[in-house]
């Protein structure tokens, strides 16, 4: 007995830097692979307000502005101020996207309505951002938080705030899930469009492990979301479901979006309908070809039907 239990010591001894160094390993790895997603690739705008002055007034009217969040961090958008007392509309990028994205529908929804539209970039995104990753909609849903504050704080020429009481947001993919997570914080936000919804920052990370490393992807993604509890361990992550989110938004006017060009969150948008109280009017429509997600490869006529079923849902919902 004595030589057994010495044989096994001696075993263990061998055995135990071994697994300490795998346990290391997938530590690190699943750390770099969150960094790695985090910082998304960098590209330059599509387009600018300055180059698309030259066609549209409107658009030559954009205004570039910085505000602070609440934790300091500075946030960046384009703005286009509409009529004194009118509501306010945020246009949020999907991950990857940036606010040239949304630029064009955002003119068109000023020059339709005359609402106050402001076109952020995420974090982690836009060219030369000043915070270099992102936290898959957690710290996002707070920096909304911060641009309502901005917008509330904007005064029109006579001196008077510009942005009256109600205000509608509109979110693709990272955005959805940033738009439905500041609403329920913030009750004057009526009206949200919410194309592509994920179930929460988890299903938004492995769908983009699934994208940016398309090999062994079922293993990677389980490695990713161990990560995040080391990457994120401030808590800028959102693990809960939106369902339970969605649950607390009463008296609201939301309308949910999705396509078959993302059928990953199709079916998630569809089961997010049934999670709003009764109180809150939800419209569905999730059997658009395309959906917002991939609208940017859209013609022109798509294109043009989607950015108006938007359009007509927030003037109907805002109303001026």
């Amino acid at each position: 007995m004595p030589k057994i239990k010495r044989l096994f010591k001696s075993f263990s001894r061998l055995l135990l830097p071994v697994i300490l160094l795998l346990v290391t390993a997938a530590a690190a790895a699943s750390v770099w692979l969150i960094y790695k997603t985090a910082h998304a690739q960098s590209s330059v705008y599509l387009v600018t307000p300055a180059k698309y002055g030259q066609l549209s007034s409107r658009a030559a009217q954009v205004t570039d502005e910085t505000w602070t969040n609440n934790d300091k961090t500075q946030s960046r958008g384009w703005l286009l101020r509409g009529s004194e007392n009118a509501p306010a509309v945020i246009l949020l990028h999907r991950y990857g996207a940036d606010r040239s994205h949304v630029l064009n529908m955002g003119v068109k929804l000023s020059e339709s309505s005359n609402f106050t539209v402001l076109m952020p970039d995420a974090r982690g995104h836009g060219e030369n951002p000043s915070f270099k990753n992102t936290s898959f909609g957690g710290c996002e849903s707070e920096d909304i938080l911060g641009a309502i504050e901005f917008l509330r704080g904007l005064k029109a020429s006579t001196g008077n705030y510009l942005v009256g009481r109600n205000i509608g947001i509109y979110g693709i993919e990272m955005g959805a899930l940033s738009a439905l997570s500041a609403a329920a914080n913030v009750e004057t936000v009526k009206a949200l469009v919410l194309d592509s919804v994920p179930q929460n920052s988890d299903d938004l990370l492995v769908s983009v492990i699934e994208r940016r490393f398309p090999f062994a992807s079922s293993i990677t993604s389980r490695f990713a979301r161990t990560g995040t509890y080391l990457y994120f361990f401030d808590g800028c992550y959102r693990r809960e479901s939106l369902c339970e989110t969605a649950k607390t938004l009463a008296d609201r006017k939301v309308l949910l979006l999705a396509g078959s060009d993302a059928s990953r969150f199709q079916d998630s948008t569809t089961r997010l309908a049934s999670c709003f109280p009764n109180s809150t009017k939800v419209q569905s429509k999730t059997d658009l070809s395309p959906s917002g997600f991939s609208i940017i490869n859209a013609s022109l006529e798509q294109s043009e039907a989607y950015d108006q079923r938007i359009i007509e849902f927030f003037k109907a919902s805002l109303g001026n």
